[in-house]
């Protein structure tokens, strides 16, 4: 008696021991019955179980990051891209997760990366560059994710997003993209070149219409200034005159005089009976 107690004691500390589980907040649990599924639905606390009939498996409550492998991907262009991206999941369901992958997670994840890259693929090959790298990036990926979750739903899991960290361009495709890169710098350049051309050839125009514009009109003034200078002096001409006809006939000869022998080299054969030698014939009588 005194060594079966202790034996009692121990086999009932086993029992006891395999007779409760504990299920966390972050863990789903599922209760068998020899093999067969009996619950699925338990809450976090302490739970209890027939030892040796019934046996628990524990499944992740909390979201899952599932880090894809970077792939090659075709777009519209036909041009490969290396998309990295990754998968946030969950379950949602413990009973459909095992009933359809009898709780094997690493097969799970094999099968979740084949649906998801398929599905991107079949994204990317409908849009250009372009626009999976800048425009309808989001819009894609927000379709990937409903596509995927209505799949998934089977299994038992919620696909929570489906998210590209980066793409980055094939050798080949860089070099395509530097060179149509250049091909409109060239271009948008050779356009400002012209535009600045044509700008340059129109101010160019308009300042020699106002050049010729400013010079008629100098040319048009000068020619009224010199009309008006003219007939002001031929006024005062009159003027004088009139003043003293006698003096003013004289001094016109006088003037005539001097610009005719200007030099001792001066030679002019005129009569000396003409009117131009009038005064040297009054100073000989005189």
């Amino acid at each position: 008696m005194r060594l079966l107690f202790p034996i009692l004691i121990i086999v009932a500390i086993i029992i006891g021991l395999n007779s409760i589980f504990v299920v966390k907040e972050t863990e789903f649990a599922i209760k068998f019955r020899l093999g067969e599924v009996v619950r699925a639905d338990y809450e976090p606390g302490l739970h209890f179980k027939m030892p040796f009939i019934n046996n628990v498996r524990k499944f992740e409550r909390r979201i899952i990051t599932l880090d894809m492998r970077p792939e090659q991907m075709n777009t519209a262009e036909q041009k490969f891209v290396e998309v990295d991206y990754y998968v946030k999941w969950r379950i949602n369901d413990p009973r459909a997760f095992y009933v359809a992958t009898n709780g094997d997670m690493m097969f799970t994840r094999a099968r979740l990366s084949q649906l998801i890259r398929n599905d991107l693929r079949d994204e990317f090959a409908q849009r250009t560059l372009s626009e999976v790298v800048s425009e309808q990036r989001r819009e894609m990926m927000e379709r990937l994710v409903v596509r995927a979750d209505r799949r998934f739903q089977e299994f038992g899991l919620d696909v929570i997003d489906v998210r590209i960290k980066k793409i980055e361009l094939t050798d080949e495709v860089l070099n395509s993209v530097f060179e149509r890169m250049e091909t409109q710098r060239t271009e948008f350049a050779n356009e400002l070149r012209s535009l600045g051309r044509e700008r340059a050839e129109r101010i160019r125009a308009d300042a020699d219409r106002q050049v010729r514009v400013l010079l008629a009109d100098a040319e048009r003034d000068g020619q009224r200034l010199r009309g008006e200078g003219d007939a002001r002096a031929i006024e005062i001409y009159a003027s004088a005159f009139d003043q003293d006809r006698e003096f003013f006939a004289f001094w016109r000869s006088m003037q005539a005089y001097d610009k005719s022998f200007g030099t001792d080299k001066d030679i002019m054969l005129m009569d000396t009976r003409s009117e131009f030698f009038n005064y040297f014939d009054r100073l000989r009588a005189e």
